[in-house]
């Protein structure tokens, strides 16, 4: 009897250290990581760096491209950095990859902010976190798939806590 991939999205608005955690929980659980700011058209890629927010029609391919990612993961499985900001694109990539499970990273604005002015080299400009969070909905209750880290935490303590509520959940022999 096989067991089911993990398939893990990182979830929240640019700037609330997606990619980091997805690749603190990959390297804790040896599941390969993908950033999926690196499965965006170029097009999409060139509206951002220009300061200019994406459609709902900018996003679905890359919403199927994500969910194809997950879907193709390796036996262990697969984690992915994704805003998936919307419950729609969520549903898109559940759609697409079958059982997933969210890790939302909340924080608020003026905390991201600051962290987003402080990197450097990013295609996402600061000033678009705006529109991220004007976009954001929040996982709700009904959504079982989904747990919710704040991020003021230190990144060790937030896999811890994603591990734990993993375990708890999905697989408990983790």
């Amino acid at each position: 009897m096989s067991m089911t991939p993990l398939r893990l999205i990182v979830m929240g608005v640019s700037g609330c250290g997606k990619s980091t955690m997805a690749s603190a929980l990959g390297e804790r659980l040896g599941l390969e990581m993908v950033d999926g700011d690196d499965l965006h058209l170029p097009e999409s890629v060139a509206k951002m760096r220009a300061g200019i927010a994406l459609h709902d029609a900018d996003r679905w391919p890359w919403l199927d491209r994500i969910g194809a990612c997950l879907a193709q993961a390796h036996a262990k499985g697969r984690v992915v950095a994704c805003s998936a900001l919307k419950r729609t694109y969520r549903d898109r990539i559940r759609q697409q990859a079958g059982e997933v499970c969210f890790v939302f990273l909340d924080g608020d604005f003026e905390l991201i902010n600051q962290r987003m002015r402080q990197r450097v080299g990013h295609y996402m400009q600061p000033g678009l976190l705006e529109s991220q969070f004007r976009t954001l909905e929040k996982p709700q209750a009904d959504e079982t798939d989904v747990i919710r880290l704040p991020i003021t935490e230190p990144v060790q303590d937030m896999v811890q806590h994603a591990l734990e509520a993993l375990q708890a959940r999905l697989h408990p022999a983790l």
